[in-house]
């Protein structure tokens, strides 16, 4: 296991990130932590934001007892402002926060009145600082990224195949696409770091076909590498049928079952990475306490296939599954963007 000690060029690194945020000298700045939050994380954050001469301060929240027995990893839904308006309100009126929450507020209720009023965003995620070491944001990733956001917008339909038997398809009728490369530096923006998507919420019924796990590709909520292949059926968003032999698809059916939700069930986003110093093998490189697995989600050129939340049709869910997918090739409106696992044109 990795010391999780301060060390200076991890401060740099925050200082460097924040100043992409446009920090300013005499901002308002918020450190978002709770109870069971990465204590680095935050210490981090406070030290380079007082580096940088803004006027910080630092809310800590108990974390909330389990709803059930049943264990929240990987969700991007923090349920720490649960029922907390007050909390919520007097966030809001900060100018930045720096979410280092342990699941953070990427899906979560709240985000939307935290960002009310203008505040910025940036989620930390909740790994060791070498990896947030290794994939940084960057202008000329995000220029990347909005390249792909736009592409999506101005699709009507994605589809998705892979050799492996995926065939995939996803209505884009109205769908605003989302290019980030973990960049809060605008009025009401959220970033997340490590990032590096072009990503969307499809609307109610728009996701059918079959997706094909295949062996080596990625279950983000279990940091786990695929070993066999899992077949998932999927209907007007919903997944209605796992299939497949050995402990991959007995996890992953048995887990689903346990929420006893249907919208457990139901598509989240889809997209694709676009990071180039991410790495797919970089999982196998720490222990489960030491990454989060959010590298993954942006390695560039995996299909990143998601369910649970999505606050575009009107679902939240607990439940949250990622799985980054390697070797696919997405195309928008009969034109492919992603090759194999390969970005193609504007977007490499």
């Amino acid at each position: 296991m990795l010391r999780e000690h301060i060390e200076g060029k991890w401060i740099a690194d925050f200082v460097e990130v924040f100043g992409l945020c446009k920090v300013q000298p005499g901002e308002m700045a918020v450190v978002l932590s709770e109870t069971q939050s990465r204590s680095v994380l935050a210490e981090l954050a406070e030290l380079a934001l007082t580096q940088m001469g803004a006027r910080v301060c630092h809310v800590k929240l108990v974390s909330p007892r389990l709803k059930s027995n049943i264990a929240l990893r990987s969700t991007g839904t923090s349920l720490a402002l649960e029922g907390m308006d007050p909390i919520v309100q007097a966030l809001a009126g900060s100018q930045f926060i720096v979410d280092c929450t342990v699941e953070g507020l990427l899906h979560s209720p709240e985000r939307a009145a935290l960002l009310a009023k203008g505040a910025r965003i940036m989620m930390i995620s909740d790994e060791h600082p070498e990896i947030l070491e290794r994939v940084k944001p960057s202008p000329y990733l995000q220029g990347k990224c909005d390249i792909g956001g736009k592409l999506i917008s101005d699709a009507s339909l994605m589809h998705v195949t892979s050799e492996a038997g995926t065939d995939l398809t996803i209505s884009l009728a109205g769908v605003i696409g989302r290019g980030s490369a973990g960049i809060a530096d605008k009025p009401g923006s959220f970033g997340y770091w490590p990032a590096g998507l072009c990503i969307c919420y499809p609307s109610n019924g728009s996701v059918n076909g079959t997706l094909v796990l295949d062996s080596g590709d990625v279950n983000l909520t279990f940091k786990r590498y695929l070993e066999s292949a899992v077949t998932l059926r999927i209907e007007n968003d919903y997944v209605v049928a796992i299939e497949g032999k050995g402990v991959d698809a007995d996890l992953i059916r048995s887990y689903y079952a346990s929420w006893n939700d249907k919208d457990a069930y139901a598509v989240s986003h889809v997209g694709w990475g676009m990071a180039p110093a991410a790495r797919w093998d970089s999982m196998a490189m720490y222990d489960k306490r030491d990454t989060n697995g959010t590298e993954l989600r942006a390695f560039a050129g995996n299909f990143l296939f998601s369910t649970g939340a999505n606050p575009a049709a009107g679902r939240f869910s607990d439940c949250h599954f990622d799985y980054p997918m390697r070797n696919c090739t997405v195309s928008l409106d009969g034109r492919e963007v992603v090759s194999k696992g390969v970005l193609l044109g504007d977007l490499a």
